[in-house]
């Protein structure tokens, strides 16, 4: 099957993305929204740069996509129908037990006209984290709750150790619920490990983030 996968770069997605290809199955694309204002893109707040080495790394064409918060979900709609011009059956999402989040996802599929699948759904959040790691994926944290972790785990690469003080914290060590995101640079689906230097840190009140350029 030849699929398109939603992308935030982060490890559920790199994970998602991950099982689908040892499953036999041919990516088309990595849909990445956008924030137009910002200029990065949304959520995990990745600059198109860095987006771009990822994509040649993982060896998948870069599907960015702009859009306005407002037009968010037909800027997305309108994207999966060109997909399907790529040869895409389906799109592919990393969301793992949020029935809204999967709500809101199956329904921009449905106004498109194409499928969907979630690799990871109602598994484990703990073991799915473990599972990555194991891989050897390299994933590095890009934004925390400020309500919930320092500053202080920013740029830090989540491993078994990091794992094991989130659960200690009593953070969800999956981040599912927004507490921490990832962005991807290394593992076994990249051609090549993404160099990356880390730059300043940016407090946006509830959440802060760390700006990673390209090393």
């Amino acid at each position: 099957m030849k699929f398109v996968i939603s992308y935030s770069c982060g490890k559920d997605s790199a994970l998602a993305l991950h099982r689908m290809i040892k499953e036999g199955h041919t990516p088309v694309g990595l849909l990445v929204m956008m924030n137009k204002e910002a200029g990065r893109s949304w959520f995990h707040g990745v600059a198109p740069c860095l987006l771009e080495k990822i994509a040649d790394s993982l060896g998948i064409p870069l599907i960015a996509v702009e859009s306005t918060g407002e037009g968010y979900h037909t800027s997305m709609e309108d994207a999966l129908g060109k997909t399907k011009q790529m040869g895409a059956e389906c799109c592919v999402f990393g969301d793992i037990d949020i029935e809204e989040h999967f709500d809101w996802c199956a329904e921009r599929c449905r106004n498109a006209g194409i499928e969907y699948r979630f690799p990871l759904w109602q598994q484990n959040r703990e073991a799915l984290t473990t599972e990555l790691i194991g891989l050897g994926y390299h994933a590095v944290i890009k934004c925390v709750n400020n309500k919930l972790l320092p500053r202080e785990y920013l740029g830090k690469e989540l491993t078994a150790e990091l794992v094991a003080d989130l659960k200690g914290r009593g953070i969800d060590v999956c981040g599912e619920n927004g507490e921490y995101h990832t962005v991807v640079l290394d593992g076994p689906a990249f051609r090549y490990p993404v160099k990356y230097a880390l730059k300043e840190t940016m407090d946006f009140g509830e959440y802060s983030a760390i700006n990673i350029e390209i090393g």
